[in-house]
């Protein structure tokens, strides 16, 4: 990695260095729509699916029971992160179907990190709101989309629905954990399709708190 990713490395391990013991019980109150990307992914038999950002590798985990032919694969930045991934996989008893590796999401050596040069699925969920060029993430994932694949995402949104003071609230909270909803990801997506010839779907889920996209 970089430079600048070893500082973004270091910032996350920081972050989640306690509090990964703890993410999963806590998160899924507010991580909202995750099964509901996982469902959507629909991943062949025989097929493999890779999330950039897996965190604890709940996601993993959870996808991979759904989908018992197909393979999964995580990257993370955060060592820390990892260390917890891979201690619920084992315990899952899925350390057949499920690899990870360390590496920055906007740059990663897809060949170098998993042994394969694309994927059938790709997916970030509450993960884009983390990585500082996020733009860069997501347009380094389209070149590794496999033939006939696809990207799904689910992250925050703007809140558009709810009332100010909600929002107000809840992205002050994010920003302790280095967390910025990008306001810009539903135009970027758009630039990114017409870019290279893609179908977008685009929906804001709970009155957009999150915000869904395949690509």
């Amino acid at each position: 990695m970089t430079s600048v990713s070893l500082d973004h490395a270091s910032h996350m391990d920081a972050v989640y260095r306690r509090q990964r013991y703890i993410y999963n019980v806590t998160r899924k109150y507010y991580l909202l729509g995750r099964n509901r990307l996982i469902a959507a992914l629909h991943v062949p038999d025989g097929g493999d699916a890779l999330e950039i950002g897996c965190g604890t590798g709940r996601n993993l985990i959870h996808a991979a029971r759904c989908y018992p032919r197909a393979h999964f694969y995580g990257l993370d930045i955060s060592a820390e992160m990892l260390a917890t991934a891979r201690v619920a996989i084992i315990r899952a008893g899925l350390t057949d179907r499920i690899i990870l590796a360390q590496g920055d999401a906007t740059n990663f050596d897809p060949q170098l990190c998993f042994g394969r040069p694309h994927f059938d699925r790709l997916y970030f969920s509450y993960t884009l709101s983390m990585i500082p060029d996020w733009r860069a993430a997501l347009q380094h994932a389209v070149q590794i989309i496999g033939p006939h694949g696809a990207l799904h995402i689910v992250d925050f949104g703007q809140q558009e629905g709810l009332p100010p003071f909600f929002r107000n609230l809840l992205f002050a909270w994010l920003r302790k954990f280095s967390v910025t909803p990008p306001t810009a990801l539903h135009q970027e997506l758009i630039d990114i399709a017409k870019k290279n010839a893609k179908n977008l779907h685009f929906t804001a889920l709970y009155r957009g708190y999150a915000w869904a996209a395949q690509l």
